[in-house]
């Protein structure tokens, strides 16, 4: 699909222990990628070995900062001014790859940063309620026009300048879990890893979030977002959701009382897969 393009383009994606998705997710991209960015926090499976076989990566290593931190880090080593974003357990799909390929061939472009709809996959089928989808987010963007911001583990791309173009057609394909119980223990990890980010920021214990807010994201996502029509996935995703928020509460009443430290490497501590 490489041709006489008009703008060249970045792809950052941040990795660890992402020897089962690390390949897919670059193969995804390598028709239109002219360099693959992968920054990886110091993994101890085969992910440098599987992405360093790819000829348009670029491997970098660092320790993890936070989520934030780390898609801001790599930004900052992409060597074009257009970025693609991908997680290591995304995929671009075909339609996706045509509609970014068009861009990069286009004369004219207006925008700065171009939203992209997210497609996941969980418990046996693709998940197109439950708030999960269409999920558009900007992931395609010029690099001195955006930054990634938001609440660690919860991060997203807001344009510092420049305007925003329409959403790209396609999907980012999303393989989040490999079952029910890769959630729970990714909904313990990341709620560990709120629920320290709001503590640092001065918020406490609330009894009162910790019995309503677990029962207003069930009915959030179960009945508003319609979650119903997804099925027995749907039933199991507005349930781990509430768990999820009762545990950043649950928690905060932990440091709260304890005075826990925050791990030194939280990665280590909280992001294994």
């Amino acid at each position: 699909m490489e041709g006489k393009r008009k703008r060249n383009l970045s792809v950052a994606i941040i990795t660890f222990n992402e020897e089962k998705n690390i390949g897919d997710c670059i193969r995804s991209v390598e028709p239109v990628a002219d360099e693959i960015i992968v920054l990886d926090s110091l993994s101890t499976d085969r992910t440098k070995e599987i992405a360093t076989s790819f000829s348009k990566v670029k491997f970098y290593e660092s320790p993890f900062p936070g989520h934030v931190e780390q898609k801001n880090k790599a930004i900052g080593l992409c060597s074009h001014d257009w970025i693609l974003s991908l997680d290591a357990d995304e995929r671009a799909n075909e339609t996706l790859v045509h509609s970014i390929q068009s861009f990069l061939d286009s004369d004219q472009v207006h925008a700065d940063g171009y939203k992209i709809a997210r497609l996941t996959y969980h418990l046996g089928r693709w998940i197109r309620y439950s708030g999960w989808y269409p999920l558009r987010r900007f992931r395609l963007f010029q690099k001195n026009a955006a930054t990634w911001v938001g609440e660690n583990p919860h991060d997203y791309i807001e344009l510092k300048s420049g305007s925003i173009g329409k959403v790209m057609k396609g999907d980012i394909l999303h393989y989040s879990f490999t079952d029910f119980s890769h959630q729970i223990t990714t909904i313990n990890q990341f709620s560990s890893i709120v629920a320290y980010t709001r503590y640092a920021k001065g918020e406490r214990f609330s009894l009162f979030k910790t019995i309503f807010k677990p029962f207003g994201k069930f009915l959030e996502i179960y009945i508003f977002k319609f979650g119903f029509l997804d099925g027995i996935p749907g039933l199991w995703i507005a349930t781990a959701s509430s768990f999820s928020t009762f545990l950043k509460y649950a928690k905060l009443y932990e440091l709260d009382r304890k005075q826990i430290e925050r791990p030194s490497n939280i990665r280590k501590e909280y992001g294994k897969n």
